[in-house]
């Protein structure tokens, strides 16, 4: 019989050696000098092996007490073999049915669409929250109480909106459990009734329209970087959101045709996008190329024509301009076009579009994002004109003395 001094001791050859145990029970030593457990038995009249693991991961003791195991099995009419075949079977679905292993195969299959950041926050949160609770537990085993273990402490601490962040993201890995059949039922649905209300997100924006003239001034006096105030100029002409405009790139362009095609990756809802240029914005844009067209970026960083203007630039020129928080936020320039036109009473369909705004029917977004073309080609023609009237009475005011009034503002969630 073996004990562990043998063992140890034991050289690999130049062919591989039995090590004789008892019971069947032996250790195989290839010429690698690797140390494998291993015990012959037979079962329905046919000698087999079992293998056992190898040392010092399984020890003597463990060995034995495994080849009893087996012994057993086959008193019992269940060959080891096919029994160990099983287990490993049952180890691994166990495994595949986690809330972490579905959840990572959730954001690795669904989550393709998103932006490289949002993806990683999506991950990092799982991990930091979700994960260390619900991650080696069987999906369909888990209940309410285990989510709100997560969450109500978050809430404690006063982080409504990451409370709420990482209840989401949870949804979605329990909406596709239920779509690949995992689970039955979403138990996440209304987990939201037990978590205190999120405080609307308020965005500031000028609806005066004097105000807004006097804006438009500000922007065409200002003083700063060529390529941060074309950015200024067209955002109102535009109004799509920030990285959609300061990431632009020149081939996304076609000024003869006056359309900029924005791709889906860029888009908040990924999904492409047509921006209809009027004649306004085809003569900054033109003005701008001599300078950034160099550049594969139409608002290259003013350090590096490699880079685009950084996340922030635009607001802090906002703000240089004496524009308060609760006065203009640079999201404000999309709720001044969605106030002013339907108030001008454009088409809403036609704002809704040029908004990029999802519909209901989500499929049909897909190939909808050139409908109403020709009406929003006329509408953002209008609209850059009527923005330019406005210019043109704030430079006629400009010298008289303003009123001691604050802005008028309004808050736009």
């Amino acid at each position: 019989m073996l004990t562990d001094t043998v063992i140890r001791n034991i050289k690999p050859l130049d062919k591989p050696k039995k090590y004789t145990d008892s019971a069947g029970l032996y250790l195989y030593v290839p010429i690698s000098g690797n140390k494998f457990w291993r015990m012959d038995y037979s079962f329905d009249g046919k000698r087999k092996v079992l293998s056992l693991g190898e040392y010092p991961a399984i020890s003597l003791k463990m060995a034995r007490a495994m080849r009893e195991d087996a012994k057993r099995l086959i008193a019992t009419g269940v060959d080891p073999a096919v029994h160990k075949k099983q287990e490993k079977a049952a180890r691994m679905l166990e495994q595949s049915n986690t809330f972490e292993h579905i959840a990572r195969e959730w954001h690795e299959t669904q989550t393709i669409d998103c932006t490289e950041a949002n993806r990683i926050r999506k991950l990092k949160t799982l991990e930091r929250y979700a994960f260390p609770v619900l991650g080696s537990k069987a999906i369909e085993k888990i209940e309410v109480a285990d989510i709100l273990a997560i969450i109500k402490p978050i809430e404690a601490q006063n982080k409504i909106d990451k409370a709420h962040r990482v209840k989401e993201y949870i949804n979605m890995v329990m909406r596709y459990a239920v779509a690949i059949g995992k689970v039955k039922h979403n138990i996440t649905n209304d987990i939201h009734r037990a978590i205190r209300p999120r405080k609307p997100v308020h965005r500031a924006s000028i609806i005066d329209t004097a105000k807004i003239g006097e804006l438009l001034l500000d922007i065409e006096n200002f003083t700063g970087y060529f390529q941060t105030k074309s950015a200024l100029q067209l955002m109102p002409m535009f109004f799509v959101r920030t990285d959609e405009l300061r990431l632009a790139e020149w081939r996304e362009f076609d000024l003869e045709e006056g359309l900029w095609r924005i791709p889906a990756e860029r888009m908040k809802m990924r999904l492409p996008h047509i921006v209809p240029l009027a004649t306004q914005a085809v003569a900054i844009l033109t003005g701008l190329r001599e300078y950034t067209g160099q550049s594969r970026f139409v608002f290259p960083s003013v350090k590096t024509f490699d880079k685009t203007l950084g996340k922030a630039t635009l607001l802090h020129a906002i703000r240089g301009m004496g524009y308060r928080k609760d006065v203009m936020s640079i999201h404000g320039f999309r709720s001044i076009a969605s106030t002013l036109l339907n108030e001008l009473g454009y088409n809403r369909d036609w704002i809704e579009r040029q908004l990029a705004h999802r519909e209901k029917n989500s499929a049909r977004d897909a190939y909808n994002f050139a409908q109403y073309l020709q009406q929003r080609q006329k509408m953002m023609q209008e609209w850059a004109d009527y923005l330019m009237a406005l210019l043109a009475k704030a430079r006629k005011n400009a010298g008289k003395p303003k009123p001691n009034t604050e802005p008028i503002v309004q808050i736009i969630a």
